[in-house]
């Protein structure tokens, strides 16, 4: 199991993954927004994601999870 998490302050611009979706490692989950600067969250293991903890138009903090991958 991974959990994904924020490296920063940022809104949730767009979730391109659902939940029960297989991805890849370095496949983009969700495109964040900070200081005009589109940053993608990747997968950093394959698997599946189990959860999804973020919504588009979300304001996340440091730390908050953002998926978990199993």
């Amino acid at each position: 199991m991974a959990e994904v998490r924020a490296e920063m302050v940022a809104n949730v611009w767009k979730v391109v993954v659902k939940e029960g979706e297989a991805v890849e490692d370095g496949d983009t989950l969700v495109i964040l927004e900070s200081m005009k600067m589109e940053i993608p969250v990747l997968a950093e293991d394959a698997g599946v994601v189990s959860q999804l903890k973020v919504a588009e138009g979300d304001v996340i903090q440091e730390g908050d999870l953002i998926a978990v991958i199993e």
